[in-house]
């Protein structure tokens, strides 16, 4: 998970009230500071999540969750994990879908993992090829993009049933709450925009345009700005958070930078992204636009998480079954971790106290 939703799940594991949305319920913790947490990461064709230890580096379980597991997001209080299940095949760039094997419409819910037990509990169903999720605050509810329907659906998260459905543009991936639990940004392939869900009221309150078939939605840690990556033309689009408009476009360049999954570094200097064929991670000021530190990781990184002391990241390499592991000062890889078969998503949660 980015590090908002990683420092409210960590104060709510310790039994304390989280402030009310708009107030800073606890800070990250300063780079240095250990807290002892894990990596997940989803295997999008092995059908499982991997556990990495984020002291040793180590896979310590695999969990079975079902068809096609991709985007992962935590409860607040850490203890429960939901992951987006689907049962369409996959289609690379260039597949002719018409040529695919039907959807396996059974195998579509939200997977719901004991981060305890490491165990799946439940799988909720109702939502049709979902790709991405975010949790409310409160968590009681989940937001989803329903990838072939093109709706967002917003979830009950104990029982599934469904509160509202809204169509928020073709192809829906991305899904990130804001930091102060007030907006939901779902972000659309097809149209090249962002529908920004009011959580209050279920409806959009504002529709904005972004790069060309925009994947992820990453904040800064104040909530002030948001990110939205454009994998089709490489960019990063810079959006006021507050104000609900678009600042400006960092444009990278080369035919291979592609930006897909991304991180936000905790003082709010640095923008990190994978870029998929692309190979890359990419160290960008946030400030300039301008790319710091390049680092090949591995084929078709997707997913990116980095470290509670902001020291490590961590980038889920699908094409070779693995997890890099990246020095954040020396951006250098530090070791690989064999994982399952075509990592796709990648956040860090505290360990659950016992």
């Amino acid at each position: 998970m980015n590090m908002k939703n990683f420092a409210i799940a960590l104060v709510a594991g310790f039994g304390l009230t989280l402030a009310a949305p708009g107030y800073a319920a606890a800070l990250p913790p300063k780079p240095g500071v250990a807290v002892a947490y894990r990596v997940l990461v989803t295997n999008e064709r092995a059908g499982t999540l991997s556990v990495i230890d984020g002291a040793t580096r180590k896979v310590v379980a695999t969990v079975p969750l079902g068809k096609r597991p991709r985007g992962l997001k935590a409860s607040p209080d850490g203890k429960l994990l939901f992951v987006a299940l689907s049962g369409s095949p996959i289609a690379g760039p260039g597949v002719d879908e018409s040529k695919l094997p039907p959807a396996d419409k059974g195998a579509d819910g939200i997977g719901i993992v004991d981060l305890t037990s490491l165990k799946l509990v439940k799988v909720l169903r109702g939502v049709s090829d979902p790709e991405q999720l975010a949790v409310s605050r409160d968590g009681k509810r989940l937001y989803v993009a329903s990838e072939d329907t093109g709706q967002g659906f917003v979830l009950d998260a104990g029982d599934g049933h469904v509160i509202a459905k809204l169509a928020v543009g073709g192809e829906p991936e991305g899904v990130t709450l804001s930091p102060d639990g007030r907006h939901v940004y779902m972000s659309s392939e097809e149209d090249h925009h962002v529908a920004v869900i009011d959580v209050a009221t279920n409806k959009i309150a504002a529709t904005l345009n972004v790069g060309q078939r925009p994947r992820f939605t990453e904040f800064s840690d104040d909530g002030a700005t948001a990110f939205v990556s454009g994998e089709n033309d490489g960019t990063i689009t810079v959006i006021d958070a507050r104000a609900l408009k678009v600042l400006r476009t960092i444009k990278l360049q080369g035919a291979l930078t592609r930006p897909v999954g991304m991180v936000v570094s905790h003082d709010g200097k640095r923008l990190y992204t994978v870029t998929g064929r692309g190979r890359n991670l990419l160290d960008i000021d946030i400030v300039t636009g301008k790319v710091l530190r390049t680092v090949e990781v591995g084929p078709r990184p997707w997913g990116v998480a980095l470290s509670p002391s902001g020291d490590v990241l961590y980038t889920a390499n699908g094409s070779s079954n693995d997890v890099s592991v990246v020095d954040a000062a020396s951006f250098r890889v530090l070791a690989r971790i064999p994982v399952g078969d075509s990592p796709w998503g990648a956040i860090i949660v505290p360990i659950p106290s016992k």
